[in-house]
């Protein structure tokens, strides 16, 4: 009997999509189709086994497939969010339901003092800390860049960037020999969208600080990577572009249709894991066929 195997044209919902508009930061519960972040599909084998992570952003999009996966692989997982409550315990119960140790931490990484709690609540909760997955973003769309208003593009880099930077500062004196980070960037690195100028901004800068990272922490045994996601839909594309854009989102892509958060999730995993001990300073494109240079 041979293998089903799925084509990934068809596998999940193509453009249009009917999504109706949302307020940010959004939530799963309004999206029109609905993300799949592996609920069903994913299987774990153990392979993260009581390793202890943090993913910031957790409560929803590609946050929620790697906690789902990473509990599935035997993790316990601290999920920090802005104030998304509904969803981060949402997430929370997939990973609680996995047998596994649920953490939720609201509030702004931004603010550094914020990402030190994170940090201590981890240890606290856990006694150790393995892995940090700094995927939590902010994204507004902008027709012109003297539209951009100069607080938002302070809020961008607050938390797309710095609050990276002070996630790390306060992770590394934890992370042991074989510590893993892992760092959201995007295909927005290596072709910004024009429509996007703060955060594809802070996606290029987040690739080279990943790949400046690598080289500083191997001395301590630590690996740094980032995943670059091209057009994944999450509660972020409803809130924060513009209906016509939302529409016809991941048309643009050679599988023509969006990813989903669960087809990024094992990449993530990969990285996290013990098998990946000689992958430090790669960012890995999940585009849907659109080539990353």
């Amino acid at each position: 009997m041979s293998a089903t195997t799925a084509d990934p044209l068809t596998k999940h919902a193509r453009p249009p999509h009917p999504a109706p508009m949302q307020e940010p930061p959004g939530n799963e519960a309004a999206m029109n189709p609905k993300a799949d972040h592996g609920e069903i599909s994913y299987k774990g084998s153990g392979r993260l086994k009581d390793k202890a992570t943090i993913i910031t952003g957790g409560d929803s999009g590609i946050g929620r497939a790697v906690a789902i996966a990473f509990a599935r692989e035997g993790a316990d997982v601290l999920i920090s969010y802005l104030n998304e409550h509904d969803d981060a315990k949402e997430t929370a119960r997939w990973v609680e339901k996995a047998g596994r140790k649920a953490t939720l931490v609201p509030g702004d990484i931004g603010e550094e003092s914020h990402c030190q709690k994170i940090v201590k609540q981890a240890m606290e909760e856990f006694g150790h800390l393995d892995v940090l997955v700094n995927n939590a973003a902010y994204q507004m769309s902008y027709d012109d860049i003297t539209e951009v208003p100069s607080e938002d593009w302070d809020r961008t880099f607050k938390t797309n960037i710095y609050a990276m930077f002070y996630l790390i500062k306060a992770a590394v004196p934890h992370l042991p020999k074989g510590g893993s980070i892992i760092n959201t960037a995007s295909i927005n690195s290596d072709s910004p969208s024009p429509g996007l100028p703060a955060y594809a901004t802070t996606k290029g800068a987040i690739a080279n600080f990943t790949a400046g990272l690598a080289q500083s922490l191997a001395k301590r045994g630590i690996r740094a990577n980032s995943v670059a996601p091209g057009p994944i839909w999450t509660p972020l594309i409803p809130s924060t572009m513009p209906a016509e854009k939302v529409k016809n989102f991941g048309k643009q892509v050679p599988f023509g249709r969006p990813g989903q958060p669960a087809e990024l999730a094992p990449v993530y995993v990969m990285l996290a894991s013990d098998e990946a001990s000689y992958v430090s300073g790669a960012m890995i494109p999940v585009t849907g066929g659109e080539p990353i240079l």
